[in-house]
């Protein structure tokens, strides 16, 4: 109560949602562990599944293709992959939503996702991508037309 004060007793603050929904994260947690694991086995039952996908990435362009070749690291030398599962499934994740922007979204929009989720240039709070990004492009697209 010194800490929070009543924002964490009202249920007119987020901070008292967060509090009633705080056990679901044990059960999402372990939910999002067997979704990774379950995509490593898919991935060891049917490689020609694998090899697809990364064919798919490398559809992204250049840009995209160094992905496509951490992804096949992260498969090959990680001497137990069930405890690089999240990694591994978010890497593919990241790869593909990098293609499909790359392929599919306007240039400026693929620029940004791909200079902030591939190449680091981001930081940790929103609103932070990189200098140069081409903002009101991107936010063109998004309005309608008079």
């Amino acid at each position: 109560m010194e800490c929070l004060g009543g924002n964490g007793y009202v249920e007119e603050a987020p901070l008292a949602r967060l509090y009633r929904e705080a056990p679901l994260n044990g059960i999402w947690e372990g939910s999002g562990n067997v979704i990774c694991l379950d995509v490593l086995r898919s991935i060891q039952k049917e490689p020609a599944g694998l090899e697809a996908l990364l064919e798919e990435i490398n559809r992204g362009g250049e840009r995209i293709r160094g992905s496509a070749a951490a992804i096949s690291r992260l498969l090959r030398d990680s001497g137990s992959v069930e405890s690089t599962a999240r990694r591994i499934v978010e890497s593919i994740a990241i790869a593909f939503q990098a293609s499909l922007m790359a392929q599919h979204a306007s240039r400026e929009a693929g620029d940004a996702f791909c200079a902030s989720r591939l190449e680091g240039d981001w930081g940790r709070a929103f609103g932070t991508l990189p200098a140069g990004t081409r903002c009101e492009a991107i936010l063109g697209r998004s309005r309608l037309a008079p």
